[in-house]
């Protein structure tokens, strides 16, 4: 795939890699570690079946800094979440979260570490879950059954 800048309009990226990635007819299309925002084409084109991670327990904390932002608040209980990825930021529904305990000397750099390998674990989990059972939406709750 071709990058973001390789495109004169971000629409147009969107458009590529909304037609690449059904190519592959895929069941579920996963973003870890993708770091881009997708169009209004790939979501709408993957509704319900596009899942991105997030280094924070959502709806707390959304964005690209929620383990900073989680020690400035002074949270104790940190962690990761894995949702459906709709039009907002780190909006969607929820599909599974991992609580991780914020220690008193933790740094940012600590605190992402340490998320980042319940994070993996919960995609892995939650995936295979997903696939093996398949999942419903209904308003915001995400079931598997």
């Amino acid at each position: 795939m071709t990058k973001v800048a390789d495109f004169a309009e971000r629409d147009d990226w969107d458009a590529a890699l909304t037609e690449t990635v059904a190519s592959y007819d895929p069941d579920l299309v996963v973003s870890a570690g993708f770091l881009k925002l997708v169009g209004k084409k790939f979501l709408t084109d993957f509704d319900g079946r596009y899942i991105n991670t997030h280094n924070a327990l959502l709806p707390g904390f959304p964005g690209m800094h929620g383990p900073r932002d989680a020690l400035e608040y002074g949270v104790k209980l940190a962690g990761a979440t894995l949702f459906f990825v709709d039009l907002g930021v780190d909006t969607g529904p929820i599909i599974a979260q991992v609580a991780v305990e914020v220690a008193d000397d933790d740094t940012e750099h600590t605190l992402t570490e340490r998320i980042k390998d319940v994070e993996r674990r919960q995609l892995v989990d939650a995936v295979g879950r997903l696939v093996r059972e398949g999942w419903t939406i209904d308003a915001r709750k995400v079931t598997i059954p």
